[in-house]
């Protein structure tokens, strides 16, 4: 797999996104709502962990639908979690890495994650910090994104100068080859395509730029893009319109995965 952007810039990124990821997070809230959904109705945790927790649109989500439990909303970006304080949801903040948590082993029943573990590069660490986390019979429900994400942009891109424009994203057959050595038994581990439509291509990057999902990657062109560059861009992306609008695909993969109870 080609190398992910480095978590430094991602949670810049982020940071700088904080007071305008909401306004275009349709897409965030539709998936991690369908995530919701997946979580078993017996489950009733003690302590959760909305791990990469943005603005905490989904701790109040977790906060109403377990109304007696303890949760602890953390991210990378510490301007997402300074955003999330200040609107509530859990009763601990926390900037913490995936890949390296901050917390107890054993510590929680559920942890939770919507659109955020996309950007680890190391994915066994992260289902290793879940496995060691969660009590027995705690869950992990998660969605991220795969390739074939922003397939259109990179396409279109390909077509103008052939240089990485769009973030790098896991193979599908890599979580499901991580997930099944993880130790964590799966329950469910299933991909879907999420496809928006813009009326141009400025409405298209605007929206990246203001979820701080704008291109990432090591390697990417210096400086600032060139008008002819953007023009030919939006005649390339042009010849995939269909009558909704200009299509953006997302491929997201939604897991769930549980730790054996004890016997």
């Amino acid at each position: 797999m080609s190398a992910l952007p480095d978590k430094r810039r991602v949670a810049a990124s982020f940071s700088r996104a904080a007071d305008t990821y909401d306004s275009v997070a349709q897409l965030q809230r539709d998936v991690g709502r369908q995530l919701l959904g997946y979580l078993p109705p017996v489950l009733q945790p003690q302590r959760w962990l909305d791990l990469g927790c943005g603005t905490g649109f989904f701790s109040r989500g977790l906060r109403d639908r377990y109304p007696r439990s303890q949760g602890i909303a953390m991210d990378i970006a510490e301007g997402m979690v300074q955003h999330a304080r200040h609107a509530g949801g859990a009763q601990t903040f926390v900037a913490g890495d995936a890949e390296q948590l901050p917390l107890r082993d054993g510590s929680c029943d559920l942890v939770f994650s919507s659109l955020a573990l996309q950007w680890c590069a190391d994915f066994a660490a992260v289902l290793g910090e879940a496995h060691r986390v969660l009590r027995p019979g705690g869950v992990l429900a998660f969605n991220s994104l795969c390739v074939g994400t922003l397939q259109e942009l990179r396409d279109s891109w390909q077509a103008v100068d052939g240089f990485v424009h769009v973030n790098r994203f896991r193979r599908a057959e890599d979580y499901q080859l991580l997930c099944a050595g993880s130790g964590l038994r799966v329950e469910r581990l299933q991909v879907c395509a999420h496809r928006l439509h813009y009326p141009d291509l400025r409405s298209l990057t605007h929206g990246l730029k203001a979820l701080g999902a704008h291109n990432l990657n090591d390697g990417r062109p210096a400086g600032l893009t060139g008008r002819a560059r953007l023009r030919a861009l939006a005649d390339a992306y042009e010849q995939r319109r269909q009558p909704e609008g200009l299509p953006c695909t997302y491929q997201v993969i939604y897991g769930v995965l549980q730790k054996e109870p004890r016997p």
